[in-house]
């Protein structure tokens, strides 16, 4: 199962250090997928995975303050203010002060950003399926249940 991504990375990324043990293998492949996965996916669907993420916590609501968008998608506060103003000036969001309380800002999906979503959606969808390409239901379930646990123990380390 695993051995796909892994020929799929010896061809296209760094060739894996032999003094690292199976464990560090797994570790060096999850952070070499990512990084061949992250350009890959914007040339596809012509966005990043994180704006991508930011569209479509704003698809789900009216409007959300940019701090509590911010907490929702667990991207550092300055990237989603850097995201936003380009999503503001391709027209796809827009931002205001709170009247009340002008440290506080909110956005919302404008009309075009709403439409646009569909297409990112079509296009991230393709894009998952030439990655998973080859795979049974069962191997993504297991490489899914696989990567949930390394989540998980992740999450647990307190650094």
């Amino acid at each position: 199962m695993y051995q796909l991504l892994s020929d799929q990375l010896l061809k296209e990324g760094d060739a894996l250090p032999n003094h690292c043990s199976e464990e560090g293998k797994i570790i060096y492949q999850l952070n070499d997928i990512y990084k061949l996965m992250s350009p890959k996916f914007e040339r596809c669907t012509g966005i990043s995975q994180s704006r991508l993420e930011l569209l479509h916590k704003l698809f789900d609501v009216d409007e959300i303050s940019q701090t509590q968008l911010q907490k929702e998608v667990c991207i550092d506060g300055a990237a989603v203010t850097r995201h936003l103003k380009q999503l503001e000036a391709q027209g796809m969001v827009s931002r205001r002060k709170n009247p009340a309380d002008n440290r506080f800002t909110f956005v919302r999906l404008t009309k075009e950003g709403r439409e646009k979503i569909d297409s990112f959606k079509r296009e991230k969808e393709q894009f998952i399926s030439r990655v998973l390409d080859g795979f049974s239901e069962a191997e993504m379930k297991n490489l899914s249940d696989s990567l949930s646990r390394i989540q998980d123990n992740v999450n647990k380390i307190n650094y």
